[in-house]
């Protein structure tokens, strides 16, 4: 395929715009090349500014869950800018979309939408601080829940010692207060919230972590986190940005049967449009303010447009709950294809899959945590990103990047997607 519209686009871009995008998970740094510059996109498909269609197997990472341009969402948006795009006041339309977002997640009493899954997760942890009258967090190494200081965090040598900043404009004030911990290690975290007693406000985790590839929780982590947290005072917050009426109507909590403290969304919930929303129950969400001391705020928190789109979403989720087996089916059609192929032309690889999220590794041993994750082999992974390319494929360009499934996409498509996949693979 040719990329030469796309190839001018980037050098223009690079001029104005901080290494030519808007986001560095778009940039292709980790692959090499030059970023696909996207004109439209339809159903399952992209169409890029060079003409090529592109299946697409990012989805906006995670929201377009339904399909680009889904009608019910573009018709929604439409109407609602007629009446005006931002009134700084409140509208019906927020109220109708946390009521069904309530019904349908289980173990939240009331939500609050905001503009990204970075500030739920940032609000959340705020409020888990204000709630406990704590100051220390944990979180997991590979887990990312945006680019809030608290958050940008990396372990070092010891997993017990205090975080260092991973950016610079990081404090290392705002580092010590956050602590590392190994994913689907419990006694990791145990070990942390003894040195640190009566000290941890909250555990922030990916039910499912998707930022290191997919990786789902092994048995009895998530149920060991919920009873650490229970013993000892701490908030458990599930950032389900992208898991979030993804994996299920209710999330992980749904899915897996645990109850989370407070749980962050974003993604699905704005049916493409930017917002996030973080929900608990009644008693410590009073804490925020009007109600109560925490302060939170946002002029655009609920958008009209987003909301617009946000509730459309949702209630075609909800009218339509055999989606999610539907997606569940094509994910395991796609791994089931995606292992022949890459087992009969001897490729090492390990591939990681719970309900429409999945990862392709290139490494023969399971893949489990960060450090697991951070051992394929990445030559061979850039090799599968451009080969894949050239066959009108689109995957995320990095190894640490779960793939998202779409109902728009038909079992064509992924027979399609098996057979480029197996085409490609026989040049590695």
């Amino acid at each position: 395929m040719k990329y030469q519209r796309s190839s001018q686009l980037f050098a223009a871009a690079e001029k104005v715009i901080p290494g030519g995008v808007n986001s560095p998970v778009r940039a292709f740094k980790a692959v090499g090349g030059t970023p696909i510059f996207v004109k439209s996109a339809k159903g399952a498909y992209l169409y890029d500014e060079d003409g090529n269609r592109l299946i697409d197997y990012i989805n906006s990472w995670g929201p377009m869950i339904l399909g680009h341009a889904y009608e019910p969402v573009v018709q929604a948006v439409i109407e609602k800018a007629k009446l005006g795009t931002s009134f700084g006041m409140p509208t019906e339309l927020e109220t109708q979309i946390a009521a069904l977002a309530v019904a349908m997640v289980p173990n939240i009493d009331k939500i609050r939408f905001v503009n990204s899954g970075t500030e739920a997760c940032m609000s959340a942890v705020r409020l888990a601080r204000g709630f406990t009258k704590r100051d220390k967090i944990i979180k997991f190494a590979g887990c990312y829940h945006g680019h809030s200081d608290s958050f940008l965090i990396q372990a070092g040598s010891g997993a017990i010692t205090f975080g260092t900043p991973n950016s610079p404009g990081v404090t290392a004030g705002t580092a010590k207060d956050t602590l590392l911990a190994k994913y689907n290690d419990l006694d990791n975290v145990a070990t942390l919230i003894a040195a640190n007693q009566d000290e941890i406000a909250a555990i922030i985790v990916e039910p499912v972590a998707g930022n290191m590839g997919c990786i789902p929780p092994n048995k009895g982590f998530l149920e060991g986190l919920r009873q650490l947290c229970t013993e000892n005072g701490i908030l458990l917050i599930f950032d389900e940005v992208m898991t979030g009426f993804r994996l299920a109507a209710g999330g992980v909590q749904e899915l897996l049967h645990i109850k989370a403290d407070i749980v962050c969304f974003g993604k699905v919930i704005g049916g493409g449009l930017p917002v996030g929303a973080f929900a608990a129950r009644a008693e410590i969400m009073n804490y925020l303010a009007p109600l109560g001391p925490v302060y939170q705020a946002g002029t655009l928190s609920g958008n009209p447009l987003a909301m617009a789109a946000g509730l459309a979403m949702l209630q075609a989720l909800d009218a339509d709950r055999e989606i999610f087996k539907r997606l569940e089916a094509k994910t395991a059609y796609l791994e089931t294809g995606i292992r022949r192929v890459l087992t009969a032309n001897n490729v090492v690889f390990t591939i990681n899959r719970i309900g429409s999220m999945i990862s392709v590794h290139f490494d023969e041993n399971p893949v489990v945590d960060f450090q697991s994750a951070t051992k394929g082999d990445n030559e061979t992974f850039k090799k599968f990103f451009h080969g894949l390319l050239n066959e009108g494929i689109y995957i995320a360009p990095s190894a640490y990047e779960t793939w998202f499934i779409t109902d728009a996409l038909t079992y064509d498509d992924l027979d399609f997607t098996i057979q480029a996949i197996d085409k490609v693979s026989q040049t590695f």
